[in-house]
This record gives C-alpha cells, sequence and structure tokens, in this order.
C-alpha cells in the first residue's frame, strides 16, 4: 500500500476539491466544508460522545490530553465505528494531501467547550515557525453545534500560517484579541480544513450549553503521531478497517 493507492481506495479523485477550493486554503490556511455530516449523523455522535463522556468520567480525554473548562475524548478512532468518517472522508483527505502530501493521521479526539469556558491564546499546532508550503500538520474542526460568535468559534488569523512566526514572536499577549482575528462560524455538519501552522484558538463560550467538535489532526508521515495508533490500535478495529485506512492510521497487524 502507498498514499496514491490508499487515496484512491478511499475516493480521493483531482476533481474532489475544487481549484477555488484549494486556492482558498492556500491564501487564507482554511477552508470550510458544508454538509459532510447529516443531521442524523451530527445527532448520532454526540449522542455517542455522551455515552463515552459519562462513562469515562475522570479520565476522559486522558490518553492525549485533558483540559479545564472543557470535555475531552481521545483514541475515537477505537471507540465507535461511526468515528471512521473523521478519517476516511475523501474531501477532508483531498484537502490533506493538497497541504501536506504524504501524510497520516495523528490524532482524533472531541473537545467540548462548556458554559464559560473555552478561551485559548493565540497558538500554532507545531513547535517551531516553517517557511510557506513546507507545512507539517493539518487538523480539520467537525463541527457538532452550529459555530457562533457566542458558543466560543474559533478565532483564526488568515494567512497567518504564511508568516513563518510564531504568534508570541509578534504579540506581547496571544490571549489577547488579534486586529485581523476572525471567527470560524458555520453550521453543524462543516467541517473546517485549516493549516495547523495557522495562528488560531478556542474563545469562550457565552452560552449555557456546551459547543461540541471532533478534530482529526493529520501529519506527515515521517513525525510521530500524536497518539501513537499502533500501540492503541485494538483488534476488532484492525480488522473492521480497510487496507487504505490501515495506510492512514499507519497501523499493522502485530
Amino acid at each position: 500500500m502507498d498514499m496514491a493507492t490508499a487515496l484512491r481506495d478511499l475516493g480521493v479523485t483531482d476533481d474532489v476539491l475544487t481549484q477555488d477550493e484549494k486556492d482558498q486554503l492556500d491564501r487564507d490556511g482554511f477552508l470550510p466544508l458544508e454538509g459532510i455530516l447529516t443531521a442524523e449523523e451530527v445527532a448520532a455522535i454526540n449522542e455517542r460522545l455522551a455515552e463515552l463522556t459519562a462513562a469515562e468520567g475522570d479520565r476522559a480525554g486522558l490518553e492525549v490530553h485533558q483540559e479545564r473548562g472543557t470535555d475531552r475524548l481521545a483514541d475515537l478512532v477505537n471507540k465507535d465505528p461511526r468515528f471512521e468518517v473523521c478519517f476516511s472522508h475523501p474531501r477532508v483527505l483531498a484537502a490533506m494531501r493538497h497541504v501536506l502530501g504524504e501524510f497520516k493521521l495523528s490524532s482524533l479526539n472531541s473537545r467540548a467547550a462548556l458554559p464559560g469556558e473555552g478561551r485559548q491564546g493565540l497558538h500554532v499546532d507545531f513547535g517551531h515557525p516553517v517557511q510557506p508550503g513546507e507545512y507539517e500538520v493539518c487538523n480539520s474542526i467537525w463541527l457538532l453545534d452550529d459555530f457562533t460568535p457566542e458558543n466560543g468559534a474559533t478565532r483564526v488569523v488568515p494567512g497567518s500560517h504564511r508568516r513563518g512566526t510564531m504568534p508570541g514572536d509578534e504579540m506581547p499577549d496571544p490571549g489577547a484579541d488579534h486586529t485581523d482575528q476572525i471567527q470560524l462560524t458555520g453550521q453543524a455538519g462543516t467541517v473546517v480544513i485549516f493549516n495547523s501552522h495557522l495562528w488560531h484558538g478556542g474563545t469562550q463560550n457565552r452560552t449555557d450549553n456546551p459547543r461540541r467538535a471532533l478534530h482529526s489532526y493529520f501529519a506527515r508521515r515521517h513525525l510521530p503521531q500524536q497518539l501513537d495508533q499502533q500501540t492503541y490500535i485494538r483488534l476488532n478495529t484492525y480488522n473492521r478497517l480497510t487496507p487504505a485506512q490501515h495506510f492512514i492510521l499507519d497501523v499493522t497487524c502485530s
């Protein structure tokens, strides 16, 4: 199995993304893809996430990261087949190929900003600046609620992935607002691809309900994964997945 074969088997063709969509991703560093999930799929995923959050309790998210003011879950590859779409959808994979070339899933997590919480400083998801076009990581936000200005929608600074700097290099306080920032608002079922070298951060949820999302995070194949999929993969998960999905996860039968 190689990258080209895996993507072909998962339905990724050259016209899955339009040239305008590729240009927007290059220019702005993010690309909303509307209608990836149906309302029924969103409801089913939210129901399963609630079950997992209740079952895991204080250990929820521990495989990768826990964050005050949020409900987090990790290792979702192993926790329900309905999450497979997050590392198998052709339009999402086409965007990852466009940004990264040869890539693999790094982690699949969920994050729900609780009422009154969720504010983050502007940051990138890589340890040092990179030059434009030499991108190492790329993320996707799967909107499980409508993202609004009030409920903690992610803020980004368009084009900042091309600056070759980190927020702290230019801002005295990355926790402050940036004059060029916008919020990624949209309807539940949308997936927002964003280059993880783009300056971004959560905002405060000023509503009475959690603001829920999945994050399927991808990296170039030479990098370690945020969650070592080979270590965590369960036999029943491996057996239900296709060879192309195994390649995206970078797992083999052991």
